[in-house]
């Protein structure tokens, strides 16, 4: 098992509380000198914020673990490739590494529709290692949606009985 792997499995554990408690099953950690400093996963639901995503709020503890906003020694590990919103708090945050399981060929802003982490004109770039663990990522969120739309199909078969 490489050091990647090792760490992108406690994201994955992170991931599964988030699918647990109904969320999407993202899960996001962020190391510090070989010690995780933040764990997250995704809670837009429970909270009702659009910002509430698993990398965002590992960001905000990691910056408060550390006692600064600028984490320039620290790797992002997520099981999906961050969004638009993330990408930006990357940078900002100046995360110089992140490395992630799973594509997202329709939001992932990390190579996938753009790269902005790779984005020459900001003043700070982070370095993308993609694919790690990337089938066990990958299938938290297909089981996750599969169960969404079966429960979905459920539902509409129980309104369309009672009616």
């Amino acid at each position: 098992m490489t050091t990647d792997e090792y760490y992108m499995n406690f994201a994955i554990t992170e991931a599964e509380k988030a699918g647990a408690m109904g969320e999407v099953p993202i899960g996001a950690i962020i190391v510090y000198n070989d010690e995780i400093i933040a764990r997250a996963h995704n809670l837009r639901e429970q909270a009702q914020m659009p910002t509430a995503h698993a990398e965002h709020i590992a960001i905000e503890q990691a910056a408060a673990q550390i006692g600064s906003w600028r984490l320039e020694d620290c790797t992002l590990y997520v099981t999906l490739e961050p969004c638009v919103m993330c990408s930006g708090a990357i940078v900002m945050s100046r995360i110089p590494r992140v490395v992630y399981g799973a594509s997202d060929p329709k939001g992932g802003c990390a190579g996938s529709l753009m790269d902005l982490l790779q984005e020459a004109r900001f003043n700070h770039r982070a370095s993308v290692t993609a694919g790690i663990l990337e089938e066990q990522c990958g299938t938290l969120l297909k089981q996750f949606f599969k169960q969404l739309r079966n429960k979905k199909k459920i539902d509409q078969s129980a309104d369309n009985t009672n009616s």
